[in-house]
């Protein structure tokens, strides 16, 4: 009877230069690997190499993709492997990958950790190696977080130094007396009933620290609760993945009062309701700057040329008159 064929697809992978100092890089995987094959009589197919990429999941890996689809179509019908840990460490990912091996009758084969799934005794030793290698993710992950609040709590904020504040000898994060004062005058002028806008002009004609103002540079100073002593954490987060922040509360010495933070808060909301278009901009949200593809803005003109309207970038200063689109838009109708 014709033994069965082996073929084998080395599958070597690093995410770090620490790996690689340790060991693990890619080139002595794959000397080893073919090594293995070579004494366990494998025919080698290919070698399939991610390199720089983590283990966290196997979707984002591509040339572990490609491997698993040669399984499907029976070009390889053996995984080798350095470690485990190379393939997956994710519990989840190592069960639909074990189902996937059965189902395409391929074996995972792992040098370091002496795996070998084609015995229900290999299959649950690959089980409990990668609850383990998954424990030891979490517990690192876990010290780190409870590192990152320690730090917070005392001070020590990750990211950029908000205006109005700046970092002592130690990192810590203090007030800075030389732009305090520009924070507390923009709650001031809030307060009084300035807009954003009105705020940002102010500033232009006054050449505040010599810088372009926008009426979103004042909007994220009156939104952000650090200027109260609070720290938010995972607050983009909030939009893009539905992520709660976290609030840490007095982390760092006030610029204004907590009652003057949520006074303005409260005018905003006021200000939002009050607030209606009096013009009809046909193409409001529509619109994407030609340069750097950005939604645009409206922007109507005032006193004699009130009728009419534009769009805007505030980035690449574009701007693009809303009968000009009307007349494109009218010749692409005519034209479909």
């Amino acid at each position: 009877m014709e033994e069965e064929r082996k073929v084998a697809g080395i599958y070597i992978r690093v995410s770090t230069e620490d790996q690689a100092r340790e060991g693990f890089s890619l080139g002595e995987q794959e000397e080893k690997l073919k090594q293995l094959c070579d004494y366990k009589g494998y025919e080698v197919y290919k070698v399939y190499c991610d390199a720089g990429i983590s283990a966290k999941d196997m979707e984002h890996r591509p040339k572990f993709q490609e491997m698993l689809k040669d399984m499907k179509d029976g070009k390889i019908n053996y995984i080798v492997a350095y470690k485990l840990d190379r393939v997956t460490r994710s519990v989840r990912d190592l069960e639909e990958l074990i189902s996937q091996l059965e189902k395409y009758n391929t074996y995972l084969v792992c040098d370091r950790d002496d795996v070998n799934t084609s015995t229900a005794n290999g299959r649950f030793f690959v089980r409990m190696l990668t609850v383990l290698s998954q424990l030891e993710i979490e517990i690192v992950s876990e010290r780190t977080k409870f590192g990152l609040n320690g730090a917070i709590k005392s001070g020590h904020l990750p990211g950029q130094v908000a205006l109005g504040f700046k970092k002592d000898g130690n990192r810590k994060t203090i007030i800075d007396p030389a732009t305090a004062p520009i924070v507390k005058r923009v709650f001031d002028l809030y307060l009084q009933g300035k807009t954003f806008l009105q705020i940002s002009n102010i500033f232009n004609e006054e050449k505040v620290l010599n810088k372009n103002w926008k009426d979103t540079h004042i909007e994220r100073i009156i939104n952000n609760r650090l200027y109260m002593g609070d720290y938010e954490m995972y607050k983009r987060l909030k939009e893009w993945k539905n992520v709660e922040p976290v609030i840490y509360m007095n982390v760092v010495d006030p610029i204004i009062p907590r009652y003057i933070w949520e006074e303005c808060q409260a005018q905003k909301i006021i200000n939002q309701r009050t607030y209606t278009r009096d013009r009809v901009y046909t193409f409001f949200q529509k619109l994407k700057c030609p340069h750097c593809g950005k939604i645009m803005k409206c922007k109507g003109s005032g006193g004699k040329k009130r009728k009419y309207v534009y769009y805007n970038c505030e980035d690449c200063h574009e701007n693009i008159r809303e009968s000009y689109v009307e007349e494109e838009f009218k010749k692409l109708l005519v034209n479909y």
